[in-house]
């Protein structure tokens, strides 16, 4: 085989890779991205205020999931929600946001510390 050969493959083969994966992030009507970890996934973006003793600060979920979750639905949502305030740390926790899923962008509600859809 010529030298030239397998640069070219490998450069041909690089570009058909590189191609490929730059058209996973191509829309699709009522999709989030293509890839089928992005496409099937349902988490959501929130902000959240919890309220302890009459005062107020943010809440940031991701600091009582393991490391590494970055996907929160509403289910898990809910659970860290409930535990934040069945232990004490807040006494309500309200909020807004959206669900984002395979079925397109919903609003959401957090309010009295229940998530609401």
């Amino acid at each position: 085989m010529p030298e030239s050969v397998l640069p070219a493959v490998q450069l041909a083969a690089t570009a058909a890779l590189v191609a490929w994966m730059i058209t996973g992030f191509t829309r699709r009507p009522g999709r989030w991205l293509r890839w089928k970890m992005f496409c099937r996934a349902t988490f959501t973006i929130v902000s959240l205020t919890g309220t302890k003793d009459g005062r107020t600060e943010p809440v940031n979920v991701y600091q009582y999931l393991s490391p590494g979750s970055f996907l929160v639905g509403p289910p898990q949502l809910q659970t860290v929600i409930s535990y934040l305030t069945r232990s004490g740390r807040y006494d309500r926790i309200d909020g807004t946001g959206r669900v984002l899923s395979a079925n397109g962008e919903k609003p959401l509600e957090v309010t009295d510390s229940h998530v609401v859809l």
